[in-house]
C-alpha cells in the first residue's frame, strides 16, 4: 500500500513532506529536456552525452511514477481536497 508521505517523514497532514504537484511539474520538465538533449546528442554523434541524458530521462520517468502513486494515495486519504502547485 502506498502512502502519500514516506514513513518517519517530518511533514504533517497540514504541511506535506513534499510538494508533489511541484515535483510533478519539475519531473515533467526534466523528462522533456533530457529526452530532447539525448536526441540532439545522438544526432551529433556524442554517444556518451546521449546515454547520460537518456539515463536521466529514465530517472525522471521513475520519479513521475512515484509522484503519481503518492498523489493517488493523497487523494484516497483526503477526498475532495484540491492542492495547489506548492502543496
Amino acid at each position: 500500500m502506498t502512502r502519500s508521505q514516506p514513513r518517519r517523514a517530518r511533514g504533517t497532514v497540514g504541511h506535506a513532506y513534499s510538494a508533489l504537484n511541484l515535483r510533478l511539474a519539475l519531473a515533467l520538465f526534466g523528462l522533456v529536456v533530457m529526452t530532447l538533449f539525448a536526441v540532439l546528442a545522438f544526432r551529433a554523434d556524442v554517444v556518451f552525452l546521449g546515454v547520460a541524458c537518456a539515463i536521466l530521462a529514465v530517472v525522471a520517468v521513475v520519479d513521475l511514477i512515484i509522484i503519481q502513486r503518492r498523489r493517488a494515495a493523497r487523494r484516497r486519504e483526503q477526498p475532495g481536497v484540491r492542492h495547489s502547485l506548492f502543496e
